[in-house]
């Protein structure tokens, strides 16, 4: 076996491989998230319904079950779920809505400072041969009193055929949620 006089060209299609390999693993995720948020950590925060605007039932309850464990994993440690009576999830009628200003009123009257919400856009198995998992979310923080969105994240992620949808939700939703993590005290 003789080894190439100019290992030049074999060393750039190896790099071009790895490049190409790299792009279509960044395919897979889309995300936009703002740094983190100047807020008072301390705070007690709420954990509101994130709404559901896919096809599947109770898609925005299983992510806000993500979230919240994630949330609270990060280091957020006053955070309070809403009522469960506020949420009526139905295949028919949106009420979602309602329910995230119903969630949103008892957290004012609750004296909680931020109120953790957002969208569920995509969460099922793509059609097809591979059925490969498929994930949307959209989360922002709104400080409870003044009304205003302090931070925003939305992204995208589509997983392997053999991955399950809630793998994939928890990696897109711990990776929107990062910048929620209260700085560590020395």
């Amino acid at each position: 076996m003789s080894l190439p006089s100019n290992p030049a060209p074999a060393l750039r299609r190896r790099l071009t491989a790895a490049l190409l390999a790299l792009g279509l693993l960044g395919a897979c995720t889309t995300v936009n998230v703002q740094p983190a948020p100047r807020i008072d950590w301390a705070a007690p925060w709420a954990l509101l319904p994130i709404t559901n605007h896919t096809e599947t039932p109770q898609a925005g309850l299983r992510a806000e079950a993500i979230l919240e464990s994630i949330v609270r994993s990060n280091g957020v440690s006053d955070l309070r779920r809403y009522p469960a009576n506020l949420v009526n999830e139905s295949l028919f009628e949106s009420t979602e809505r309602k329910a995230v200003e119903q969630a949103t009123a008892w957290a004012r009257s609750e004296r909680l400072r931020y109120g953790l919400t957002g969208t569920v856009d995509e969460w099922r198995y793509k059609v097809g041969v591979d059925g490969e998992p498929a994930v949307g979310v959209t989360l922002k923080l709104i400080d409870l009193q003044s009304g205003a969105v302090v931070w925003t994240a939305a992204g995208s992620k589509t997983g392997w055929s053999r991955e399950a949808l809630s793998g994939v939700a928890q990696k897109l939703i711990r990776q929107l949620s990062a910048p929620l993590t209260p700085p560590r005290t020395r």
